[in-house]
């Protein structure tokens, strides 16, 4: 089964997991990313940050504090991450609402799935890149997250997200055009 069939709490699950599995191959914390000024353990640190403030200002979740990723990243992020998949698994979790006056009101495990976990599989490249890691994201998946992408491009450049869209050559693959939409250079080397 693709990405794109599973469940919200399914895709977080193989997301998370696919991310979990390059910060257990980290050996260099402080080895730079693609993200410019970022280093290895400031791709954990946004995750584990973001999250939980965009969830507390709309909903009525409030994640668990985990270690400061600065110190000690993995144990911040494996803390994180089944939290997250805890909120995920609860049965009652696609009833519940997520506000925000940006995007409305949307189911949470749907605002969790669409900007979280997406943001997860992205932030793997990084990871994965600046630390000498299998760099390869799900070709499908890419392509669905592109193609929801690209006809808000305006919108999405002007939230401060996302740096400048990287030109790809017009033959690229799937993976280099979305790093490319997001602002990364696919080959990018540390």
């Amino acid at each position: 089964m693709s990405l794109s069939d599973l469940t919200p709490a399914e895709r977080h699950r193989q997301v998370a997991g696919e991310f979990s599995a390059r910060v257990l191959g980290v050996k260099d914390w402080d080895a730079p990313t693609p993200v410019d000024g970022w280093r290895a353990r400031d791709v954990v640190r946004h995750l584990v940050e973001w999250l939980p403030g965009f969830l507390a200002g709309g909903s009525d979740v409030r994640l668990p504090a985990v270690p400061d990723a600065g110190d000690d990243p993995a144990g911040a992020w494996q803390q994180h991450a089944a939290a997250v998949q805890a909120v995920l698994d609860d049965p009652g979790t696609p009833s519940r609402t997520l506000r925000n006056p940006h995007i409305g009101d949307v189911p949470l495990d749907q605002a969790i799935d669409r900007f979280y976990t997406s943001d997860v599989f992205m932030h793997t490249w990084d990871l994965a890149r600046a630390t000498g890691q299998d760099d390869r994201l799900d070709p499908e998946f890419a392509g669905g997250l592109l193609g929801g992408m690209e006809p808000m491009e305006e919108i999405i450049r002007s939230s401060g997200q996302y740096g400048p869209r990287v030109a790809v050559p017009d033959d690229a693959g799937v993976q280099d055009r979305l790093l490319g939409f997001i602002g990364r250079d696919p080959s990018w080397t540390p």
